[in-house]
């Protein structure tokens, strides 16, 4: 793809933060932490459409809460045209992580998560979206 250059009037101040912030990140030039802003603007564009997104819903549980297990489960089930993949970490003799893959709609993304988090025993759950690649 070629690369097309062009100018950009900013004010001072805001440049100074905007110069901080990409040293703070580790980007090497204004131009790729340009490009990753249009990016992510693009991509939160796409979340409030319905195009395919691809995210993790994160899930930190005690495991030994009675049925809490076979409720996730029931649930992961149910939603199983959304997730493509999952994986459960013992943190320590209490604790489990739970990542689970999804594609598809933002919409039901969000549905599954807030399904999943809602469960009695749930500790905290998180929904990362990002775009599936097809609009940037």
């Amino acid at each position: 793809m070629p690369l097309i250059r062009f100018g950009v009037s900013i004010d001072k101040e805001l440049l100074v933060k905007f110069d901080r912030l990409i040293k703070d990140r580790k980007y090497t030039n204004r131009s790729e932490a340009f490009r990753d802003l249009i990016r992510q603007e693009l991509i939160q564009e796409e979340w409030q459409g319905n195009h395919e997104i691809a995210g993790a819903v994160t899930l930190i549980y005690n495991h030994h809460k009675r049925e809490l297990i076979n409720k996730l489960m029931d649930i992961q089930h149910d939603f199983g045209q959304a997730i493509i993949s999952s994986q459960h970490i013992h943190l320590d003799h209490n604790n489990c992580l739970e990542i689970i893959a999804v594609k598809g709609s933002p919409k039901e993304a969000r549905r599954l998560a807030d399904t999943l988090k809602s469960v009695k025993g749930v500790k905290h759950g998180t929904l990362s979206m990002s775009s599936a690649g097809k609009g940037i």
